[in-house]
């Protein structure tokens, strides 16, 4: 063999090693689940996050380490639905300001997988509008837990409707001939013209209810119909948000700050603070 040949040789062993540390690490990483804990006034809420959603896994720990959200609070609470929090503006926020805008300056690209749904427990990513998000990307921090409610088979069924229509309002959405109302829409925002936004909003769901009859309706699998209707949830999100994590511990927490008092803009009239640490 000459000189060449074995440096050649020898590049396609190391690689070939390389390869083979990197694939085991990946393979140890994705076996192990990361474990984070917030802890609030009203105790401590011990998740587990996804391996799945490997983006949303890797940004939240990221944030976390960062410290980014100890003081942060739950700034939006409906009962028999979910809590959220991860807006860095509530960090110093008056009594009454509405919160929910904030974040790091940047989101993440939907992570939808359908083996995971809104069950009650599930850590999932808030979004902006399909009006002004139409790629239903992430907020990069602000976050909710599922509390929700057990649904029956009637409830379900209306919950299913609610989804198909929600998945063809989307699509309609992301049409090009759409794509100019969008940039209105989205001016709009900016400039808060409410109005405008409704009417603009008025037109897609129009474009949607005209083919609603056409569509094939959304099916829940036998998995999610068992949960939903014992356990609960929050059907209506599923493949719409992104889900990046469950409760192990702590679900009577969620239950207390789903309780409280809350203003018109459904932000707690005592705050609620939270700060989150990885379980090593």
């Amino acid at each position: 063999m000459n000189y060449k040949k074995l440096l050649n040789a020898l590049f396609l062993i190391s690689v070939t090693f390389l390869m083979s540390a990197s694939f085991k690490l990946a393979d140890k990483a994705n076996s192990e689940e990361i474990k984070v804990m917030i802890v609030t006034d009203f105790g401590t809420i011990k998740l587990k996050l996804y391996n799945e959603t490997p983006l949303h896994r890797d940004n939240f720990v990221k944030l976390i380490k960062d410290h980014y959200f100890d003081s942060l609070m739950f700034h939006r609470v409906i009962q028999n639905f979910m809590i959220q929090g991860g807006d860095p503006d509530s960090k110093n926020a008056p009594p009454s300001i509405e919160l929910g805008n904030g974040g790091p300056g940047y989101n993440l690209p939907a992570e939808f997988n359908s083996r995971l749904f809104h069950k009650k427990g599930v850590l999932a990513a808030a979004r902006d509008t399909d009006l002004e998000n139409p790629s239903q990307a992430s907020s990069a921090s602000q976050f909710y837990i599922v509390q929700g409610k057990v649904y029956n088979d009637s409830l379900l069924n209306i919950q299913a409707k609610r989804i198909t229509k929600l998945k063809l309002f989307n699509t309609v959405v992301n049409r090009d001939e759409n794509r100019g109302l969008l940039q209105k829409y989205q001016a709009f925002v900016k400039t808060h013209q409410e109005d405008s936004m409704k009417v603009l909003n008025d037109i897609i769901t129009k474009q949607v209810e005209s083919e609603l009859a056409g569509t094939k309706p959304y099916k829940f699998t036998q998995e999610q119909i068992k949960t939903y209707t014992t356990i609960g949830g929050t059907p209506h999100l599923d493949q719409s948000y992104t889900i990046f994590g469950e409760v192990y511990e702590g679900m009577e927490v969620i239950d207390s700050i789903a309780k409280q008092k809350v203003d018109k803009n459904a932000r707690p009239f005592t705050d609620i603070r939270m700060k989150i640490s990885i379980i090593q």
